[in-house]
């Protein structure tokens, strides 16, 4: 199914769940051979740098991840769509992200407990049909579920009408806009620190 325009009936049959061992199969169906992208697994933030590089031969990243969901850490949401897995968001605590916490450009700007949303994954079929605001809203739906109060992430502004599909993994700043999240830092002028906040 290939939709030419965002069709609200479409949007409102998708669901949405955290990863976990019993949707694990989904999760691999929905990587790929790639694992998404380049053999990354979603391991690209949580993991120095050699470690990464090393584990995307032999499916190194690939376990790495699956260690985490077997041992019930918090990783991501997955999206689906008639049964089929079509997207994903990573979400978990700040630091769970490695990456995240050494950056000089997107550094923690107070002491709040912050969960954080670096990169999404969305099946080729199903972009550009609005299913990233609807699993931002759907993050959001698991936050108050769980008492998770400040949701953070690190999207591109792009500075033309179009980007490549390889340059939006980390999130496009107009679909956190539309899902109510809010700038709360501009160090980076093209990828701005953004959070939702929920109110108990």
């Amino acid at each position: 199914m290939k939709l030419s325009t965002p069709d609200s009936e479409f949007l409102s049959q998708l669901t949405f769940e955290p990863l976990t061992r019993a949707n694990w199969v989904s999760f691999v169906q929905l990587f790929g051979n790639k694992g998404a992208c380049g053999n990354c697994w979603c391991m690209y933030y949580r993991l120095p740098k050699a470690d990464f590089a090393e584990g995307k031969v032999n499916n190194g990243n690939k376990e790495a991840m699956q260690n985490l969901v077997f041992e019930n850490k918090p990783t991501g949401i997955l999206g689906f769509y008639d049964g089929q897995p079509i997207a994903w968001c990573a979400f978990a605590p700040r630091e769970d992200f490695s990456k995240l916490e050494r950056s000089r450009v997107h550094k923690r700007i107070d002491n709040l407990p912050v969960w954080s949303i670096p990169c999404f994954f969305i099946d080729k079929t199903f972009r550009r049909q609005g299913v990233s605001v609807e699993l931002l809203r759907g993050v959001i739906r698991y936050a108050k579920e769980n008492n998770i109060a400040t949701i953070e992430a690190y999207p591109t502004t792009p500075t033309t009408d179009t980007i490549a599909d390889s340059f939006a993994w980390i999130g496009l700043y107009k679909s956190f806009e539309r899902a109510g999240f809010e700038i709360v830092d501009r160090t980076s002028k093209n990828r701005p620190m953004v959070r939702y906040y929920i109110e108990y």
